[in-house]
């Protein structure tokens, strides 16, 4: 079953609305401010439209979240059944202190085709094709540098790695380094990290590390449309972890997850810029009007693009 195509311009909306209300927190130091106004311009859109919609990817547990939590319904409670998966702020931090690459970001599919992942980190790994055994979890980091090479017909040397500048990323960083790939670190934003494997234009030949299970989720809906791999595999740290998961119903805590299983069915993505980063650009007021760029993906209709649009505060 696919997704009504009049959903692109509902959603598109929903993200921009999301966006602008983060905006009018740029720089002021207070990231949970700007969180808080993405939450609440999302939920107050979301129960404007004919959906039936629950939030399989939020702001975290009931007891967590006063808003976006997941279980939540939203919607009118009229309409077809969705799934709805948000990270309403990508990037607290960005928006907080000014920073490029701050997104509202939001993906939507029929009921239960989004995988419900728990709030635990996953080891991913995405490129912009499909074919097995060129990249692959389960391989060395040499291994997967030096068949994407000979795939991609270059030298490791002419490679980009997008990864997170973190601790646990230190091993990976410094066998990049010997490999002499070229790296672009980032210090957040886990969702546009694996985004810039979707368009040569971004210069990226392989997203690879971890980062949180949620925005993997989020990122397979894109990834999915744009016809680029995904694997993720999820990382439990502690018993409550393996408690959440498998309330969630994961039985195989080790099982090694393909874009389809993560992403089963149509689905429909969008991400705002609140500041200019590499994917979109940020919100721009005029008066009474703001102007906002949203990466959209459609996988049933081949939407895949970025549309900039102008809308009255």
């Amino acid at each position: 079953m696919i997704l009504k195509k009049e959903f692109e311009d509902l959603f598109l909306n929903i993200s921009s609305r999301a966006a602008l209300s983060s905006y009018y927190h740029i720089g002021k130091k207070d990231k949970i401010a700007a969180d808080k106004a993405a939450v609440d311009s999302m939920r107050n859109e979301l129960n404007k439209i004919d959906i039936k919609g629950e939030v399989v990817i939020g702001e975290g547990e009931l007891d967590e979240a006063p808003m976006l939590y997941i279980g939540e319904k939203v919607g009118t409670n009229i309409g077809p059944e969705l799934d709805i998966a948000v990270d309403p702020l990508e990037g607290t931090n960005f928006a907080a202190n000014n920073l490029p690459g701050a997104l509202a970001v939001i993906a939507v599919s029929n009921k239960s085709h989004l995988f419900k992942a728990p709030e635990t980190y996953m080891n991913k790994i995405s490129v912009n094709f499909i074919e097995p055994n060129v990249v692959d979890l389960d391989f060395s980091t040499k291994k997967n540098i030096y068949n994407l090479a000979e795939f991609k017909n270059k030298k490791p040397n002419e490679l980009t790695a997008c990864i997170l500048d973190r601790p646990r990323h230190k091993e990976i960083i410094e066998e990049l380094k010997k490999l002499e790939v070229k790296l672009k670190l980032i210090s957040d934003g886990d969702i546009s990290g694996a985004l810039l494997v979707t368009d040569p234009k971004y210069s990226v030949d392989i997203f690879l590390g971890i980062g949180g299970g949620p925005e993997g989720v989020l990122a397979a809906s894109a990834l999915d449309a744009f016809g680029c791999s995904f694997q993720c595999k999820f990382l439990f740290q502690t018993k409550k972890d393996i408690e959440r998961a498998k309330s969630m119903g994961i039985r195989d805590l080790n099982k090694k997850y393909q874009i389809n299983e993560i992403v089963s069915g149509d689905s429909i993505f969008c991400a705002t810029g609140v500041t200019s980063g590499d994917l979109v650009s940020g919100i721009e007021i005029n008066e009474n009007e703001f102007t906002s760029e949203t990466l959209i993906t459609h996988k049933s209709t081949g939407l895949k693009k970025i549309i900039k649009t102008r809308q009255i505060i």
